[in-house]
Formats: structure tokens, sequence, C-alpha cells
């Protein structure tokens, strides 16, 4: 099978991933060992790098997430560390938690989850299908096709979290 058939059907299988919304979330507490589980179920077929207990516990040390209760961690922990997984392939670990209390400072956390999450899941659906600025048909086309589109994205990206870092509507809350 030629390489671009491969990456093909890759992406056919990536199509299919749906991350949770909030409510899809364990509403029970979790062990470490379980969360790190979910967190692998969730994001190892994006081929993301897999969550550690590690990451985790720099997490709660640095005040990223909140810290456990008797060593159980509870939906709102669980969104959060899904979250910045997500988007610590982009952005340090302080600017992901700056953002989630600016946009949870206007919105409710579930809320802001799951529009979140159903904006990724509609990207993940539609990843790789031809758009208008997408003339790939070949792993190189394609490959400079992603590379450009996440450099705009990253671009545009930077400035509105400066204009949200700079809103006086979005104020971060702090945790304790």
């Amino acid at each position: 099978m030629s390489d671009y058939k491969e990456y093909q059907r890759w992406l056919e299988l990536v199509r299919l991933i749906e991350l949770p919304h909030w409510d899809d979330l364990p509403n029970f507490d979790l062990y470490m060992d379980q969360v790190v589980a979910l967190m692998t179920e969730y994001t190892g077929p994006l081929g993301l790098e897999a969550v550690t207990p590690a990451m985790v516990n720099n997490y709660v040390k640095n005040k990223v997430i909140v810290a456990p209760t008797k060593k159980k961690y509870q939906v709102m922990q669980i969104a959060d560390i899904l979250l910045i997984t997500l988007l610590k392939q982009s952005f340090s670990i302080q600017e992901i938690r700056s953002g989630i209390d600016r946009v949870t400072a206007s919105e409710y956390p579930k809320q802001a989850y799951d529009r979140f999450i159903d904006l990724v899941n509609n990207k993940i659906k539609h990843m790789g299908l031809s758009r208008p600025d997408r003339n790939a048909n070949n792993l190189t086309d394609q490959l400079l096709e992603a590379a450009s589109n996440m450099i705009v994205d990253q671009l545009e990206t930077n400035q509105l979290v400066k204009a949200v870092k700079d809103s006086k509507k979005h104020q971060p809350t702090k945790i304790k």
C-alpha cells in the first residue's frame, strides 16, 4: 500500500473518533491510574502523547488543575486534563490554564467545554477532506497544505489569546 493510501486510510479511521462531551465523562471520582487509562482511551487514537501520572502530578503542583480530593479526580479535573492534552501541542500549560479561566469567566465550564469539544469533533470529522484552499492529492501536497493551515491558524489563535488576555470581560478566576 502506498504511503498516500495509508495516510488516507488513517484519515478515515480518525474521522470516526469523537471526543466525549461533559455528560459523557465519568460522573464518579477516579484514581490516578483510571484517569491515565481514560486519557489514553480518548487521545491515543489521535496519536497524541500519552498522559502520565507525572504529568498529572505536575499539573496539580503548578496549580494548572485543582488538586484531587482524597486522591480522586472529578469531572472538572478530567475535562481540564483532556483540554490540556489537546492544546499542549501548541500552547504552554500556563497559557492553556489562563485560556480556560478566561473562557469560563463568561461561560459555565460545562458549556464552554462542550462547545469546544463540538468544534474539535467537527474539525476531526472533516480532517483532510476537500476544502476550497486544499488541492492536495499526494503526501507532500497534503503536508504543505496542513502545515500552512497550522501556521495561519496558530497566528490567528495567538492574536485571539492576546485579545482575550487584554479583555476586561474575560478575567480569570484563581485556582486555590
